[in-house]
């Protein structure tokens, strides 16, 4: 089996557009939550959201082929060219039979889905506009990427809902292990803040209607929590079979060692009430990773600031890694960030990474009341200087998908 490392990021988030604006928000422990803008949000229950600021797809995308493009598109796109970018890499007629990409959604092209109903349903079905269909289907961004890059290999689009991210990477993993590619392009992208995916969600009372207070909104595992922030944007990273990075002399950001899928068989949206499917997630990652619990030096939390998640992900955390879990660091980015639904796990993994690279765990802000219930050390309202050698990141997402990857310190 082949091993795989990470030698390249392309980052797009509510804190800014570039790995190095989103990681700058991270550690300085910053909000990238609003007021929601992109419709008018007042007949809602929840006015708030993680919304990508100042994102201009023509400026890195001809403008015909950014109009031929759902928001969640150029997203996926634009941080793909910013990863290969990174990576130093360059598809050429030798290599691109051996690059793959794979790219989840977990909801897909929602923006065009609302404006070709308003059309077929104000206008009649003769004005619904061709590219309806290849706009709106979550694959796309897994094959506009290929389109743009030239990548020839594996190429397929994960939807696992919240998990469809870390799953795309999961996926990306295994074809490298088993050498069916020298490189895949591996990730999620989202850009569902739009008025019928706000009305679904408070619908179902999933999302925080502090909207006196949009910044502290996103609260995990705090007392007062009252639900999640939407967010948007996208996480790519490069993934490559170790030799293969050695050879063209890529610089190296971690080694994936592990991963592990499960299901809760519970419910359509509640997690496990004992948190039984994440917590098999992260056994399976450890044990294919050849690492024991207490190898485990951080995890970054899938943390969504509900009363059911973060409760349950405690409990797991503690399944997984006895009593461990205690003495492991813990945080949750969407403090921060928001809920990026299908780009959640992948941006996560990206953000893994770095800690693991720069020594610094990204802190769990709004962390003001302590609940009895989530008692572990969540990295409160700071970030910390940690040697990292071996970090988790989870991903948990309706209809009971659970992903846990394993990442490391890259060693010789």
């Amino acid at each position: 089996m082949h091993r795989v490392v990470v030698t390249g990021l392309g980052l797009i988030s509510p804190l800014g557009i570039g790995t190095e604006k989103t990681w700058e928000g991270l550690i300085a422990g910053k909000s990238g939550i609003g007021p929601v803008t992109a419709f008018d949000a007042s007949p809602f229950p929840s006015r708030i959201g993680g919304e990508v600021k100042d994102f201009d797809p023509t400026a890195y995308l001809d403008r015909k082929e950014a109009r031929r493009m759902d928001r969640f598109t150029q997203f996926a796109v634009v941080a793909a060219k910013m990863a290969l970018e990174d990576a130093g890499l360059v598809i050429t007629e030798e290599n691109a039979d051996r690059i793959g990409v794979i790219v989840g959604s977990g909801i897909g092209g929602m923006q065009t889905l609302e404006e070709q109903c308003r059309v077929y349903f104000e206008r009649g079905p003769a004005r619904v506009s061709p590219f309806f269909i290849p706009m709106l289907i979550s694959d796309m961004a897994a094959g506009q990427i290929s389109i743009a890059t030239g990548a020839r290999g594996p190429n397929s689009s994960v939807v696992t809902a919240c998990a469809s991210g870390a799953h795309s990477l999961a996926d990306c993993f295994y074809h490298l292990q088993r050498g069916s590619a020298d490189v895949m392009i591996g990730g999620g992208s989202e850009a569902a803040i739009t008025g019928l995916s706000y009305a679904g969600f408070c619908a179902a009372g999933t999302l925080s209607t502090r909207n006196d207070a949009p910044e502290k909104a996103s609260r995990p595992f705090d007392a007062k929590r009252d639900g999640f922030v939407m967010g948007e944007g996208a996480g790519i990273l490069i993934l490559e079979r170790l030799e293969h990075a050695k050879a063209r002399g890529a610089k190296i950001y971690a080694e994936m060692i592990g991963v592990g899928l499960t299901s809760d068989a519970h419910h359509i949206t509640a997690p496990h009430p004992e948190g039984a499917g994440a917590a098999r997630a992260m056994t399976v990652a450890m044990r294919e990773a050849g690492i024991g619990p207490e190898e485990v030096d951080y995890i970054n939390a899938h943390g969504t600031s509900t009363e059911l998640n973060d409760k349950t992900e405690t409990m797991a955390i503690k399944k997984a890694l006895g009593e461990h879990a205690y003495r492991v660091a813990i945080s949750s980015t969407k403090s921060m960030t928001g809920h990026l639904l299908g780009a959640a796990g992948a941006l996560e993994a990206a953000i893994t990474v770095l800690a693991i690279a720069r020594g610094i765990i990204p802190p769990t802000i709004n962390y003001e009341y302590p609940d009895p219930e989530c008692d572990l050390d969540y990295v409160p309202n700071q970030a910390r200087r940690a040697n990292i050698r071996v970090a988790l990141s989870n991903s948990l997402g309706f209809g009971g998908h659970n992903a846990c990857l394993a990442f490391k310190r890259y060693e010789e």
